[in-house]
């Protein structure tokens, strides 16, 4: 049996408001869901990404802390989106410039190609193309 493909990524973030505009820009598009989940104590924000992926902003009524995103802490180390090729990469990483978000640059190895950024909460986040 076919294991599934990922239906949705969300992560958590300390400003709503603010990661939506700086996802808003990034992704090219208004999110298609923004909904006050009071009976589960969370406001999530959704985008529709191509391929029929969604990808989440989360913030938490209760519990949530303030603590700064780490790769190196148990969960998360970062969310990869696809990229066709490396010029679709180099695409992606001149369209960064373009929004003054700071990155890596291509970074070339056996596995691919990628290119490094982070959200204002610091989550890492990545361009990635297979290899040529």
């Amino acid at each position: 049996m076919p294991f599934p493909a990922l239906a949705h990524v969300a992560v958590t973030v300390t400003d709503l408001a603010r990661s939506t505009a700086w996802y808003s820009a990034l992704f090219g598009s208004d999110p298609v869901l923004d909904e006050d989940e009071t009976t589960g104590g969370f406001h999530h924000t959704v985008y529709a990404l191509d391929g029929g992926g969604l990808f989440g902003l989360h913030t938490h009524a209760a519990g949530q802390t303030a603590d700064a995103f780490d790769e190196k802490r148990t969960g998360l180390d970062h969310v990869a989106f696809a990229c066709a090729d490396r010029a679709d990469l180099e695409r992606q990483a001149a369209r960064l410039d373009e929004l003054g978000v700071p990155h890596g640059g291509v970074v070339d190895a056996p596995y691919g190609s990628g290119v490094s950024f982070r959200d204002p909460d610091g989550i890492a986040l990545e361009f990635f193309a297979p290899p040529a």
